[in-house]
């Protein structure tokens, strides 16, 4: 009992100064962390550019941080579900996000929709842009279409073919390509979704689909031994590993002109001091030596930027696409 006593007397002695005892500094979040397993979401099946990207820097970041970075595939409905995981996470910097393109054209449909799992705006801050890498609207070789003018006057001269368009899901950027496409050329398809690239891919390459769109450096072996033909680009210009691919833009499809990238989030409230972490090893995983000899062979462009640079893309896209999209009047299920 006197023990007891004494322990309460302690604790109501110091209780008039508790408020008087110094701050924890922010930086001490980014004390010992991590200390644990970091997860990369990857909103896709596994095999695509993105997932391959994700784990080329999760293999450097686990080499330079002391402890597994590993990449967990969360894939379907245009990427938006792995979008929701990491907007949900704990911002504590052990769940963060490898994204592309998709993103802010998935969440802006979403959004459009009036149900949004979440709020691309709010609930995400940049860590990384990774790398660049070109988008490529593709055929099979079997279509009778050596770009994507042909394809068009192909479908609006014979309303009797019966094509389909693949993509990662409602909401993808293929989706949304695939629908401005349609409207601007006057033509019809039937679209069939998929969850990543790669199941999507080989469906196009066993000639089940007749139209889709990939990241290039998953798609280039595939177009260079003639198992895809590559109908056009929608970078901003043609590109030297395939120089006589055309653009959107030359072949009368400004609208459908979109930079390719690949970057990570994490959730918004993150500790900056955690954030600042993830960035610099982010970065310095893209550029280096290891890893941009692996991504340059994948005709991929290491960047290894900062989170502003990411979340700047992200607007720009969103800014352009927004007006698009609800216009097409898109869903995400």
């Amino acid at each position: 009992m006197a023990s007891d006593r004494r322990r309460l007397i302690a604790a109501a002695a110091a209780a008039p100064f508790a408020g008087l005892l110094p701050a924890v500094p922010r930086r001490a979040h980014a004390q010992g962390f991590p200390a644990r397993t970091i997860r990369i979401i990857v909103p896709f099946a596994a095999g695509g550019t993105t997932d391959v990207i994700a784990r080329f820097v999760a293999q450097r970041m686990s080499e330079t941080m002391g402890q597994p970075v590993v990449v967990e595939n969360r894939g379907g409905a245009g990427g938006t579900i792995g979008a929701e995981v990491v907007a949900r996470a704990a911002p504590d910097g052990y769940t963060i996000m490898m994204h592309n393109l998709t993103f802010p054209l998935a969440s802006t449909v979403q959004a459009t929709q009036g149900k949004p799992l979440y709020n691309i705006d709010t609930d995400f801050a940049g860590v990384s842009l990774s790398a660049n890498v070109p988008f490529m609207l593709l055929a099979h070789p079997s279509v009778p279409a050596r770009d994507l003018s042909q394809f068009a006057r192909l479908l609006q001269g014979n309303r009797k073919l019966s094509y389909n368009y693949g993509s990662t899901g409602p909401g993808s950027v293929m989706n949304v390509l695939g629908e401005i496409f349609k409207r601007q050329a006057k033509v019809d398809m039937t679209h069939v979704p998929f969850k990543g690239a790669n199941p999507m891919r080989l469906e196009l390459v066993a000639g089940r689909l007749d139209f889709g769109g990939d990241q290039l450096s998953t798609c280039l072996e595939n177009i260079r031994k003639g198992e895809l033909r590559a109908l056009a680009t929608s970078a901003p210009k043609r590109l030297a590993v395939l120089p006589d691919v055309p653009t959107v833009r030359e072949l009368g499809f400004p609208t459908m002109e979109i930079e390719g990238w690949n970057g990570l989030f994490a959730p918004a409230k993150t500790p900056r001091d955690v954030l600042d972490r993830l960035s610099r090893e982010a970065a310095a995983a893209a550029r280096h030596p290891d890893v941009v000899k692996r991504l340059t062979e994948l005709a991929a462009e290491p960047v290894g930027s900062n989170g502003p640079d990411m979340e700047a893309l992200l607007r720009r896209q969103i800014a352009a696409f927004s007006p698009i999209i609800r216009e097409l009047k898109l869903t995400v299920e």
